[in-house]
């Protein structure tokens, strides 16, 4: 008897097919990869994006508008010492003292502030003395000249003990040597008030207590 092999032995099924897309489909018959349409970036590719050179592309364009930036920087320093903002004082001009003695300076009327006119006006006086040969004028001029420096030494003098009585009464006698405040004062004394930094902040003839 002569068996066929098909009776007793296994069937082999046919292989399934492969699914189009390299994969099984989902049950709602979706592919991988849909959704955002997009891998999602990674950490460095993040801090890559966010990451800005350090040398910029444009160094002409950089170089001035930091120079422009210097610029206004130094004006606004410039004006804060103008108008006496203590942050923007130098350590010479900076705290009560010298502020006060300032005050003290500005509200009185020193000769030393037109001494320098006063000997620029004799120099051309001078010039114009020595071509014409008059000896009389021209040792008058220097006569004048000595004059107005002994006029700024005395008021220099007076503003000197002013300073001093003032300054002592109102902060102590530990200020008048640890600030300085004799020469801080003869010296704005000498220059013209338009000229002085940090402008004055009070009239002439204003009281200072």
């Amino acid at each position: 008897m002569t068996y066929s092999w098909g009776v007793f032995g296994r069937t082999k099924e046919p292989p399934t097919p492969a699914t189009p897309s390299g994969g099984p489909a989902g049950p709602s018959g979706s592919q991988p990869g849909q959704g955002k349409g997009r891998p999602t970036p990674t950490r460095a590719e993040r801090e890559a994006a966010n990451r800005r050179p350090l040398v910029p592309t444009d160094r002409k364009a950089a170089s001035a508008s930091s120079k422009e930036a210097m610029r206004d920087e130094r004006r606004r320093v410039q004006q804060g010492r103008i108008n006496g903002e203590e942050k923007y004082l130098t350590l010479r001009d900076r705290g009560p003292v010298k502020r006060y003695v300032r005050d003290i300076v500005d509200s009185r009327r020193n000769l030393g502030e037109y001494f320098l006119p006063f000997v620029l006006v004799l120099l051309l006086v001078q010039l114009g003395v020595s071509s014409t040969r008059n000896n009389t004028l021209f040792f008058a001029s220097y006569a004048l000249l000595y004059v107005g420096l002994i006029a700024v030494v005395v008021d220099s003098l007076f503003l000197r003990r002013r300073v001093r009585r003032l300054v002592e009464a109102k902060f102590g006698a530990e200020a008048l040597v640890r600030t300085g405040v004799v020469g801080y004062a003869v010296m704005r004394a000498l220059q013209l008030r338009r000229s002085r930094i940090p402008k004055p902040q009070v009239t002439r003839g204003q009281q200072i207590g």
